[in-house]
């Protein structure tokens, strides 16, 4: 068992943590994570209503008695969702643990800490982790540019970004994005993090509630497999390389582009059509460069237990080793 100062403050045995992913964070998932003994968030904003999303919490109360949170993310809209209705089923449904991605978390981090729920905010920068802790957040999890999804503007990979976070915050920090095996988690140690968030790699696991070819088709790819949209907008998405994806990046390069231009290519409502149908180039879908890494599709329990133990192995048979130690410390 590894303690870190997430395990501790969340309570969980390892330090490894799947965040919030549109269409993926579902019961069926989280509670598998949570059994695992890592911590899943349920995406609120994959329940149409919050209603849904109360009872979405409940089921997933009743497959696990361990500790889980919910993914609350704040994107700009023309008609924005009923962002205090998600937020106030949360609170009634006993969450303790959130984590807020997007736009400007204040109001919510002031709301959630009224009813003790400890708050982790997803930054894709320094600055965003350095304000987010003095907006009052508990932890930080760190996007580097090798993650799905948006990554921001800055294009700085893991191995910076991660340790220039550890040197400016003071309060726990989870290392996201390229993270999918044990090598993975020891570097994330090593260079200050107190934990790893994987999505893509939780993606595909057998408790993973999207198609059976999507899954296959991520184990089939490699490192080079995604494409990088919306370069033109300064709102950088990675996701899984297909014909929507290259059509996008196709028509972005012959300039002018505008988000009415792009959206009939990349609807949401397409992209969790690929996840439900098992049809990989009907819509856009995330997907991280940790693609490269992945090479089977376990249960949850399965994968958590092989990174710590492998991990555990690491340090003990290689890192010891090179450092001309006998014997492990225990972690």
């Amino acid at each position: 068992m590894f303690k870190t100062r997430i395990t501790e403050m969340f309570g969980i045995e390892h330090p490894i943590v799947q965040g919030g992913m549109q269409w993926v964070g579902r019961a069926e998932l989280v509670s598998a994570v949570a059994n695992a003994g890592a911590l899943g968030f349920i995406t609120a904003l994959t329940q149409p209503t919050p209603e849904d999303l109360s009872r979405e919490i409940e089921r997933c109360k009743s497959m696990t008695d361990r500790p889980f949170g919910v993914n609350l993310t704040i994107l700009p809209a023309l008609k924005p969702p009923p962002y205090a209705e998600y937020r106030q089923a949360i609170i009634e449904a006993g969450v303790k643990i959130v984590e807020t991605a997007g736009n400007n978390p204040q109001e919510h981090i002031d709301e959630f800490k009224k009813h003790g729920i400890k708050v982790v905010h997803k930054c894709v920068a320094v600055r965003h982790a350095i304000k987010a802790e003095k907006l009052g957040v508990d932890a930080v999890s760190i996007d580097g540019f090798e993650c799905a999804g948006h990554p921001g503007e800055d294009d700085v990979p893991g191995l910076i970004l991660i340790p220039a976070a550890a040197d400016k915050v003071a309060i726990p920090l989870i290392a996201s994005g390229g993270f999918g095996d044990a090598r993975g988690l020891v570097a994330a140690l090593a260079l200050g993090a107190d934990g790893i968030n994987m999505g893509t790699r939780f993606m595909c696991t057998r408790e993973s509630p999207i198609h059976q070819k999507i899954k296959e088709q991520i184990v089939a790819n490699d490192e080079r497999a995604t494409e990088l949209i919306f370069r033109t907008l300064r709102n950088t998405s990675r996701v899984a390389k297909n014909k929507v994806a290259e059509e996008v990046v196709a028509i972005e390069r012959e300039g002018g582009a505008t988000i009415d231009d792009l959206a009939p290519l990349v609807s949401g409502k397409r992209g969790a059509v690929v996840y439900a149908k098992g049809d990989p180039d009907y819509g856009i879908w995330s997907a991280g460069q940790i693609q490269g890494l992945i090479h089977d599709i376990p249960s949850c329990s399965e994968l958590v237990s092989r990174i710590v133990t492998e991990a555990r192995g690491l340090i003990r048979d290689r890192l010891n080793g090179m450092a001309g130690l006998a014997t492990a410390e225990a972690v």
